[in-house]
C-alpha cells in the first residue's frame, strides 16, 4: 500500500463557520460534508481556501456501504464529482448502513454493521464496487453506535483488517468514536488500535460529546474532552498519522475556542514523538474472496430491516438487541431528525409558534411515520400531516402553513392535501 499524502492538522469546514475557518492560523486542510455541496457552484470561502493551497476532502454521509444493497450508481457519481471539482486526494464514507429497501426505510444516521462473515463479504463488495467507480482512493471510517448486534463473530480490530486486506481500502479512524464505542459497548480502544492495520491510515477524526445516564453520545456540539485527546495520544504512540482533524457539527463555539481546539489537538500530534512500530505492510489477500452471495445479502437484509423497522417505526426490537439501548436510539433518532428537518425548513418552527411548539409536533407526527426519502421531502410531510388534521389551530398560523406548502410541494402533493389546500385558499380543485 502507497504511504498516504500528508494532510496535516485540519477542522471540518461548515458554512456557520467558513469565515472562522478562513482566519485559523496554519491550517493545512479541511473536510466538507460531500452532499452539502454543488460541484458546479462550490461556496466562495471552499475556492478562497483552495487558492491558499489548503486541500479538501469531501466527507460522504450517504452512501450506506454497509447496507444489504449494493452502492446506488447516482451516489457514487455525485461523489466522484465532488472529488474532481474539489481536486482532493481522496473521498471518506463510514462503514454503516443508513437505509432498507424492503421496507424502503431511512435512517437519518448512521447504524452499526453486525460484525459478522455475511456483513463482512457483502461490505467488501460494496468497497470493491464504489472503489471501480471513484477517480481518486477511498477510505473507510469507524462509526459510533449505542447498540451492539447480538451473534457477532468478529472483533472491531479483526473486522477492520479483514476489510483492508480484501479490499486494500484505507481507513479513517475517529478517536471519538472508539471512546463512545468504549462507554456504549466496552471496547477497549488500545485493544482496536492495536489491532487495525495503522499503516492503511488515512487520517483521524477528533470530536466531541457528552454523557448522559451511562450513554456516551457523539454530539459534535460540545468540546473535545481530555479523554478523546487521550486515545488521539494513544493512536499518536504508535504512528504519525497523515492527518488529524477537528469535527464541529453544532452548537458553534466562538473563534477563539475553535482555534484554541485546534491547537490542542496539534499539541497532541507533536508532542507524539517517535511513533512505535507498524506491523508489516497489509497486502491484498492473492485470492481474494469473490462476490457475496444472495444468501448472505438477503440475511443482512432481513436483520438489518427488523432493527431499523424497531428505531424509526415503532416495530417490536428483534431478539438479542438490548431494548433499552434500542430505545435510547430510537429517541435520539428521532430528535435528530427534527433537528435536521427544522435546518433544511427554519421557517417550521416559526410558523408553529417556536421551537418547542415545532419539536413536539414534529416528534408526534414521527413516532408513526418513517422517513423514507430525504429530510426535506420530511419537512413536506411533516406539513402536510398538520394540514390535513386542521392544524396549527390558528386559522392564520394554518393559512400560512398552507401557503408555505403549496410553494414547496411542486408537481408531487398528494390529492387529499391538495384539495384541502386549494379550498382553504378559495381555489377550485
Amino acid at each position: 500500500m502507497k504511504p498516504m499524502e500528508r494532510l496535516g492538522v485540519g477542522i471540518g469546514w461548515r458554512p456557520e463557520i467558513a469565515d472562522a475557518v478562513e482566519r485559523l492560523d496554519g491550517l493545512d486542510w479541511v473536510e466538507v460534508v460531500a452532499e452539502n455541496i454543488c460541484p458546479g457552484h462550490l461556496p466562495e470561502s471552499l475556492l478562497r481556501l483552495r487558492e491558499r493551497g489548503v486541500r479538501v476532502v469531501p466527507h460522504g454521509v450517504s452512501l450506506g456501504l454497509g447496507g444489504a444493497d449494493r452502492p446506488d450508481p447516482a451516489k457514487l457519481a455525485a461523489l466522484g464529482e465532488r472529488a474532481v471539482a474539489l481536486g482532493a486526494p481522496l473521498v471518506t464514507e463510514h462503514i454503516a448502513f443508513v437505509r432498507t429497501s424492503s421496507p424502503l426505510l431511512e435512517a437519518g444516521h448512521l447504524l452499526p454493521v453486525p460484525r459478522t462473515r455475511d456483513a463482512l463479504a457483502v461490505l467488501c463488495e460494496n468497497v470493491r464496487i464504489a472503489q471501480d467507480a471513484l477517480p481518486v482512493p477511498l477510505a473507510l471510517e469507524n462509526i459510533a453506535a449505542l447498540v451492539s448486534w447480538p451473534g457477532e463473530e468478529l472483533t472491531e480490530g479483526q473486522f477492520l483488517t479483514e476489510l483492508v486486506e480484501r479490499t486494500g481500502v484505507r481507513l479513517l479512524i475517529d478517536v471519538a468514536n472508539l471512546h463512545t464505542n468504549r462507554v456504549n459497548r466496552g471496547e477497549d480502544p488500545a485493544a482496536v488500535l492495536d489491532a487495525v492495520p495503522l499503516e492503511a491510515l488515512a487520517y483521524v477524526h477528533v470530536a466531541g460529546g457528552v454523557e448522559r445516564d451511562g450513554v456516551w453520545h457523539d454530539t459534535h456540539a460540545h468540546p473535545v474532552p481530555p479523554v478523546v485527546l487521550d486515545v488521539l495520544a494513544r493512536l499518536r504512540e504508535r504512528v504519525d498519522p497523515p492527518g488529524v482533524l477537528l469535527e464541529r457539527d453544532d452548537d458553534f463555539p466562538p473563534e477563539a475556542e475553535l482555534a484554541s481546539e485546534v491547537a490542542r489537538i496539534r499539541a497532541v500530534v507533536d508532542a507524539g514523538g517517535p511513533p512505535g512500530t507498524v506491523r508489516d505492510r497489509v497486502a491484498l489477500r492473492e485470492e481474494a474472496p469473490g462476490p457475496a452471495g444472495e444468501a448472505a445479502r438477503t440475511r443482512l437484509a432481513l436483520g438489518q430491516a427488523a432493527l431499523l423497522s424497531a428505531l424509526v417505526a415503532g416495530t417490536p426490537v428483534p431478539e438479542g438487541f438490548d431494548r433499552q439501548r434500542v430505545r435510547v436510539q430510537a429517541r435520539a433518532l428521532a430528535a435528530k431528525r427534527a433537528s435536521v428537518v427544522a435546518k433544511v425548513a427554519p421557517e417550521l418552527p416559526e410558523l408553529l409558534g417556536g421551537r418547542a411548539a415545532y419539536r413536539e409536533a414534529f416528534l408526534g407526527y414521527a413516532r408513526g411515520r418513517p422517513m423514507t426519502a430525504g429530510y426535506r421531502r420530511d419537512a413536506l410531510d411533516f406539513a402536510e400531516h398538520l394540514l390535513v388534521r386542521d392544524l396549527p389551530a390558528d386559522p392564520a398560523a394554518r393559512r400560512r402553513l398552507t401557503a408555505w406548502w403549496r410553494e414547496r410541494a411542486g408537481a408531487r402533493p398528494r390529492n387529499r392535501a391538495v384539495r384541502w389546500a386549494r379550498a382553504l385558499l378559495g381555489r377550485t380543485p
